[in-house]
C-alpha cells in the first residue's frame, strides 16, 4: 500500500485509535497477529497478518465497517475508486520456522 507524503503521523494516530467494531470484525473473521510496517523514505506500507481459516482482511471489502474505514483513510493513502487501498500482492520467496 502507499501512504501519501506528510501523513505518517496521521496514519499512526488513526491506527492507534482503530475502531472497536473494526477490530472485532477482524478478530471474528480469523485475523490475528496483524502488523503494518512503514518504509519511511518511500511511504510504502507492508501489512502482515495471520489468519485462522482461509480468508483474511482483504476478503472483507464488502462489509460496511470496512467500507467506512476505507473512506476514512482515503484522504491519506492511494486508493481505488471504491476507496479500497491500492495494494500489490507479494509472493513468498523464503520462510524459516
Amino acid at each position: 500500500m502507499q501512504l501519501k507524503r506528510g501523513f505518517e503521523a496521521e496514519y499512526q494516530r488513526r491506527h492507534d485509535a482503530i475502531w472497536p467494531q473494526l477490530k472485532a470484525l477482524l478478530s471474528e473473521s480469523g485475523v490475528y497477529d496483524y502488523t503494518i510496517f512503514l518504509e519511511e523514505e518511500s511511504g510504502k506500507l507492508f501489512a502482515f497478518q495471520r489468519n485462522r481459516g482461509e480468508g483474511g482482511s482483504q476478503d472483507l471489502g464488502s462489509n460496511p465497517i470496512v467500507q467506512r474505514w476505507w473512506a476514512y483513510m482515503a484522504d491519506i493513502m492511494e486508493t481505488h475508486e471504491d476507496n479500497s487501498p491500492v495494494s500489490i500482492p507479494l509472493r513468498e520467496v523464503f520462510h524459516l520456522d
